[in-house]
């Protein structure tokens, strides 16, 4: 008998269920790095919005009034300019932090390949629209706010429902790992989307919105052909979500629903009935580990979105590179994100305390935090250093509640088999963290003309703060692996 060619072998190794799944988190990895692809040219952008002019070469035929400020595009030629643009990332993440909260609900209730979908091709028009701006000539500083607002609120239609899609179809065994890995699409995207603004953004910054705009247009058409939302709908297996004894829970509660990380018990998860009710907002809070986290994120992504919308700008400053040239190396900071990710969900896997390791992460960036600021300009490699180390140890706990932990607890063992609540739980945890991406990059802009080692003793107190938000958390894993067991009221 002849054998197999080793490519067939291969494809036939994998289960369909397998074949699948693998599918799913391909897809949703490319939906989702075409999301955060849209939203970075901004940050590219804004280097060239205003510049030094009096270090330009004007054309000879130009009228100049103004030496320095001529080849800046209004309204941002003004002194002011910093402060405009924390205006126009509000715009954006206020707006993506108020559509948040609703846009969990709407998941759950719509299905997610059409939601995904509109959400993709109205998240592309409103960012080529900014970038035609330059086209159009258009000065409006309300145009731009209210391009980035709408942009905002569509682009609320991602993260909920890719997080819901991909928890349909995985179970918890390896979910910090896996969901780890995966997450890296937000790095990928953030890279991808600085280097697409850098290629245009010296010549014709307009094409740093329209080609990144037309991207996930495209992908909003493919996730409406090939996008399957669970396992049921093509007879696949649905995923295990809770665990028996002889594997330890990542996320389990007590009897009495007040144990958040429990010690280890001899009691089997009673079978549960599957459950077809959408969950409220308000059910969705009393699940336990929700609010702490929530919290938690509320700065840690204040510190990663003011990184995100800032440091492009601040490289430009500080270490004096030129618009492509920041943009380009401020994509080391997500390379480190990658590799933080990554190691987040691979350690609270292996220890089962995602709490401890967002916590232990949080407080090695701090002093991190200070260094870059202080020392990060002294030299290329110590640039290069400094943001893998930064970018990893902000953004690796970052990159962990908002997934994992969204998983876990959207599908926590309180819930008693209710696979409707992963979209809201998800949008919570977001929505919350989003109001302090909203908060971050306005403080940076209002901080930042009174020098940038205020805007770093912001960002250190802020994850300062979010280290704290986790300390009850913390105590109970600790307690649990010391084989402490909570006293139960009653």
């Amino acid at each position: 008998m002849r054998s197999l060619a080793p490519g067939i072998k291969l494809i036939t190794s994998f289960s369909r269920d397998s074949w699948y799944r693998f599918s799913i988190l391909i897809l949703t990895f490319v939906f989702y790095t075409s999301y955060h692809l849209s939203r970075k040219p901004i940050s590219i952008v804004k280097s060239q919005l205003h510049r030094n002019c009096s270090n330009v070469i004007h054309p000879a035929d130009l009228n100049i009034t103004d030496n320095d400020t001529w080849c800046d595009w209004a309204p941002f030629d003004q002194n002011n300019y910093q402060n405009l643009f924390g205006v126009l990332d509000n715009c954006f993440l206020v707006a993506y932090a108020f559509g948040m909260f609703f846009s969990g609900m709407f998941g759950e209730r719509l299905p997610l390949r059409y939601y995904l979908s509109s959400g993709m091709l109205l998240s592309g028009l409103f960012t080529a629209l900014f970038g035609l701006g330059f086209y159009w000539r258009i000065h409006s500083l309300w145009y731009y706010c209210l391009v980035q607002a709408l942009n905002g609120l569509v682009q609320t239609t991602g993260w909920p429902a890719v997080v819901a899609c991909v928890g349909n179809w995985f179970g918890k065994g390896k979910r910090g790992f896996i969901m780890g890995i995966w997450n890296s699409h937000t790095s990928v995207g953030n890279i991808l989307g600085s280097l697409i603004a850098g290629v245009y953004v010296s010549s014709a910054w307009g094409l740093s919105f329209i080609v990144p705009g037309i991207i996930i247009a495209c992908t909003g058409v493919i996730c409406f052909f090939f996008l399957v939302e669970k396992p049921e709908d093509v007879n696949c297996t649905p995923p295990q979500h809770h665990e028996s004894v002889e594997q330890e829970p990542l996320l389990r509660n007590s009897s009495s629903n007040e144990e958040i990380f429990s010690s280890h018990t001899s009691t089997a998860v009673e079978p549960v009935e599957e459950h077809t009710e959408a969950i409220s907002f308000s059910g969705a809070l009393k699940i336990p580990g929700v609010v702490e986290f929530s919290l938690c994120l509320l700065f840690a992504k204040l510190v990663s979105y003011t990184f995100l919308y800032w440091l492009p700008l601040y490289i430009a400053n500080i270490a004096h590179f030129d618009p492509k040239e920041a943009g380009d190396l401020s994509t080391l900071f997500d390379v480190g994100g990658i590799v933080g990710g990554i190691l987040a969900g691979l350690i609270s896997d292996y220890s089962g305390g995602r709490a401890t390791t967002c916590c232990a992460m949080l407080i090695i960036a701090a002093p991190m935090l200070f260094l870059f600021n202080k020392i990060g300009q002294n030299g290329l490699p110590t640039t290069v250093c400094m943001l893998l180390w930064c970018g990893a140890l902000v953004n690796g706990p970052y990159a962990l509640i908002t997934t994992a932990v969204s998983a876990d607890l959207g599908t926590h063992e309180c819930l008693r088999g209710n696979s409707r609540a992963l979209s809201t739980v998800t949008a919570i945890i977001d929505g919350t963290g989003s109001i302090g991406a909203a908060v971050g990059p306005l403080l940076a802009g209002l901080i930042s003309p009174t020098g940038w080692n205020n805007v770093f003793y912001m960002l250190i107190t802020a994850d300062v703060l979010a280290c704290l938000l986790l300390s009850r958390l913390v105590y109970k894993e600790v307690r649990g692996w010391c084989g402490y067991t909570t006293r139960q009221r009653g």
